[in-house]
């Protein structure tokens, strides 16, 4: 393995363990958010699916669009740190799709950068994956009716 490719696997390594931490930790604080909403819907006797329920939905969607974004900006952060692309826009932009594996432009980015950007594409993958999970979790409470 050359010190390069070495160097690359290090970086995409600690973003991958910085993303899971943050989303881990998103998921603990949202998934409290909503344990204290069902408690209060409980007490108050209203319904998940009424316009506080929506509210409470809505803000679950929001936190995890949150989430995603700022492990988006990490990902830009790290690329514009690196060198690996010239401006932030660019590398916001350049992260956002890469993060959702679209990943249809790699020209702005430095290609000795290449396999961080094809980390952050797994990484996306995953992370999406386990807010498709959570959320899946947080609509079957609205089946308890």
């Amino acid at each position: 393995m050359t010190e390069d490719l070495a160097l690359e696997l290090a970086v995409g390594s600690l973003l991958v363990v910085l993303t899971v931490v943050i989303h881990g930790a998103g998921l603990i604080l949202l998934a409290r958010f909503l344990r204290l909403e069902e408690r209060q819907e409980h007490s108050s006797h209203l319904p998940p699916l009424s316009v506080r329920g929506a509210a409470v939905t809505l803000a679950i969607v929001l936190g995890l669009f949150a989430l995603h974004g700022a492990e988006i900006w990490l990902y830009a952060a790290a690329f514009q740190a690196l060198g690996a692309i010239a401006d932030f826009s660019t590398a916001l932009y350049f992260s956002t799709i890469t993060y959702a594996s679209i990943g249809y432009d790699a020209e702005p980015l430095d290609p000795s950068w290449r396999m961080v950007a094809g980390i952050e594409g797994i990484n996306g993958l995953i992370l999406l994956g386990w807010s498709t999970a959570f959320f899946v979790t947080v609509i079957g409470r609205i089946r308890r009716l």
